[in-house]
């Protein structure tokens, strides 16, 4: 049987640590987690070579994974680390980047943005996972052909935990998956932040390089909890080149950028820069306008990581469940390519040279 490291990460959640009453998982005192065949490496990170709970961890994490592969050569390698070189434990540590694409207004593309820049995040080689957040008007389930389809709720520990689907090898979640398409979507506050908090805290999210986040447009009761449940590696502003557009972008990003925040802006997305006809691709025309991309780069002292124009097959593949990025052929599929990569550029340079994004604390 394929040892999968996923159901290896479900077995070690089982494992209490005793100083601070938390999964091993939650607590971040698992690194480097391999599946080679069958041998499980991973290290165990505590405060000591020689405490008092280090043989039994030991046990109880083999014994985890024993019980779910009875074949495995399961390996533990002990860390010290100080507990102060750790860092907080997250509902979702098995998540290295969280980035938010967030809109000032509707009708930007910030969904086709969104579902576009994971999977060339994904094309590139990574891990990643897409949480549909915009509530009131969930379209990516349309976008990745996923309508009508339900994720599965298994139980692990006693507690109920929802299975993300997955298309295109990527997991995917959205409250579209939950209620029916012609549904009206009445939330108030507290049920916006309960539904976003179980999209960290209930579902199974596998170890993924990025999450991406479509929020809904503007600020509100979803950004806010967005931000005060798991710590943010940093946002994506999407805009079109017309002013109207930039004018309510820069609400949005001064959100991210309020000291009690304090979410770097990876860089600005600038959509339906210009209509260019499947038959002559070397024609520009500005619907829009010019500039607005590079004026909001430069507000939020970022950069323009890449213009998209507006081709007919953006909005097929949209309503047909095969993201334009997929179809090598189409001429905006580069263009996102693009996108993606000065997104893992920039996302690297953030995490080399800042600390990490912290949750928002609640004021009393």
């Amino acid at each position: 049987m394929e040892i999968e490291k996923q159901k290896v990460v479900e077995a070690l959640y089982t494992v209490i640590d005793p100083n601070s009453g938390k999964d091993i998982i939650k607590a971040r005192m698992v690194e480097q987690l391999q599946v080679d065949g069958n041998n499980v490496n991973f290290n165990l990170i505590l405060p000591s070579l020689n405490g008092p709970n280090k043989q039994n961890l030991i046990f109880d994490c083999v014994g985890a994974v024993k019980e779910t592969y009875p074949e495995a050569e399961v390996n533990v390698h002990v860390v010290a680390k100080t507990p102060n070189s750790q860092a907080s434990p997250t509902p979702i540590s098995q998540v290295k980047n969280i980035i938010a694409i967030a809109s000032g207004k509707g009708g930007v593309g910030k969904s086709t943005v969104a579902t576009n820049i994971a999977l060339g995040l994904k094309q590139l080689g990574a891990k990643v996972g897409l949480v549909d957040a915009d509530l009131y008007g969930p379209s990516i389930p349309t976008m990745l052909g996923l309508k009508g389809s339900r994720p599965k709720v298994v139980d692990v520990d006693g507690k109920p935990k929802i299975t993300p689907l997955r298309v295109y090898d990527m997991q995917v979640m959205s409250i579209g998956f939950i209620i029916e398409p012609q549904q009206a979507v009445v939330l108030r506050g507290p049920r916006l932040a309960g539904i976003i908090k179980q999209f960290f805290n209930d579902v199974l999210w596998e170890p993924l390089d990025y999450l991406i986040v479509d929020l809904p447009p503007g600020t509100g009761d979803i950004q806010l909890t967005l931000v005060q449940t798991v710590p943010v590696t940093g946002a994506v502003m999407v805009t079109t080149p017309q002013d109207v557009a930039v004018a309510d972008a820069v609400k949005a990003m001064n959100m991210f950028l309020l000291p009690s925040v304090n979410v770097p802006i990876l860089g600005v997305v600038e959509n339906m820069s210009w209509f260019t006809p499947e038959d002559l691709p070397d024609r520009k025309y500005y619907l829009f306008g010019e500039g607005g991309g590079n004026q909001l780069a430069k507000m939020s002292n970022s950069p323009l990581l890449g213009q998209v124009p507006i081709v007919q097959g953006i909005r097929e593949g949209g309503d047909k469940g095969k993201p334009i990025i997929t179809d090598s052929d189409s001429i905006v599929a580069s263009s996102f390519m693009n996108v993606a990569k000065s997104i893992s550029e920039q996302v690297s340079i953030r995490n080399e040279h800042a600390e990490p994004t912290q949750v928002v604390k609640m004021q009393s």
